[in-house]
């Protein structure tokens, strides 16, 4: 099975890649976060591009570089089915659809517009609720793929702790990804020692 879906995810053309993030990016509001679990049926249950468990690494790495988590997941996506060139046509497939919405906005509607438009405030009113369950949802098949359990759950609850307590103190978020690369690497090599 697998060596069918890798050979498939060869051979998918960079339309079909274009045609898959043009849509994620379309269609989503909320930003990133709220495009994970879209992209994450697209690629991994509809396409079959990638696993599961690749798809969370790709994840991790997405969000510890600089630029926009969407772009960054669809650029590692678009490098591993089709190389460099399936990066660049990945990433255009999610930027162009916002790029288009964000002209046609600033050539036809002004924030006054927009401000004072009842129509547009209700469908932004009701945009927000449904951004909140987009974000939750990756976060919950996030934890599932990595296997938490109760020894590691309090992780990420206490990273999420020291992030909303932070009140301009010095720290960012890669001070919590090298902390939790050296916890990981800790918890993997102190048993490693004591059985030696």
């Amino acid at each position: 099975m697998k060596k069918t879906e890798q050979s498939g995810s060869k051979n998918s053309s960079y339309w079909s890649l274009f045609s898959t993030f043009f849509k994620i990016g379309a269609f989503t509001f909320g930003g990133g976060w709220a495009m994970i679990s879209i992209i994450e049926r697209e690629i991994v249950d509809k396409h079959h591009w990638i696993e599961r468990n690749d798809f969370l690494d790709l994840l991790a790495i997405a969000q510890s570089l600089p630029g926009i988590l969407a772009v960054n997941i669809a650029t590692a996506v678009g490098d591993k089915i089709r190389g460099g060139k399936g990066s660049v046509v990945a990433s255009l497939g999610t930027i162009l659809p916002s790029f288009f919405i964000i002209l046609a906005i600033a050539i036809f509607l002004t924030p006054d517009m927009i401000k004072n438009n009842k129509v547009i405030s209700s469908i932004f009113m009701g945009i927000r609720p449904a951004v909140v369950a987009l974000i939750i949802a990756p976060v919950i098949t996030s934890a599932k793929a990595a296997n938490l359990k109760w020894k590691t759950v309090w992780i990420p609850f206490i990273v999420a702790l020291m992030i909303s307590l932070d009140m301009g103190t010095v720290s960012s978020p890669i001070l919590y990804i090298l902390l939790g690369g050296a916890g990981g690497f800790l918890f993997w090599w102190l048993p490693q020692r004591s059985h030696k």
